[in-house]
């Protein structure tokens, strides 16, 4: 079961990061980091099997894969984000991380416009 090798790994951080935030915080910072990067290795293999899954039901449904590339780079970005977010507030920069998720939402915003245009555009045939 994945989910007890992540909660381990968080558990065994999370221990190690309390030891070190009061005394060193820019260690605690890096030992967050890196627990981050551990428990994404974890997941990556489901990732890929939902983004297959996802493939194969546009495909069937004749859905477009630049619309699924797109909606894809979205949550790729919404997770990246806030990822970084949280760990820009755990260090204590809540300003730089106010600013990642600022341009989180203007990258999104910027790949929705085709998507947008296309749902225009369809109902512009419509009527």
């Amino acid at each position: 079961m994945d989910i007890i090798k992540i909660v381990g790994v968080a558990f065994v951080a999370l221990f190690i990061y309390l030891v070190f935030k009061e005394r060193r915080n820019d260690i605690a910072t890096l030992i967050s980091l890196v627990a981050g990067a551990i428990l994404f290795l974890l997941v990556i293999s489901s990732l890929t099997d939902i983004i297959y899954f996802i493939r194969d039901i546009s495909s069937k449904a004749n859905i477009d894969t630049v619309y699924i590339g797109v909606v894809l780079k979205i949550l790729a970005i919404s997770y990246l984000a806030t990822f970084c977010s949280e760990i820009c507030k755990d260090a204590g920069a809540s300003s730089i991380a106010s600013k990642v998720e600022f341009s989180a939402k203007i990258l999104i915003l910027t790949l929705a416009i085709p998507i947008l245009m296309a749902v225009l555009q369809s109902i512009l045939q419509i009527l």
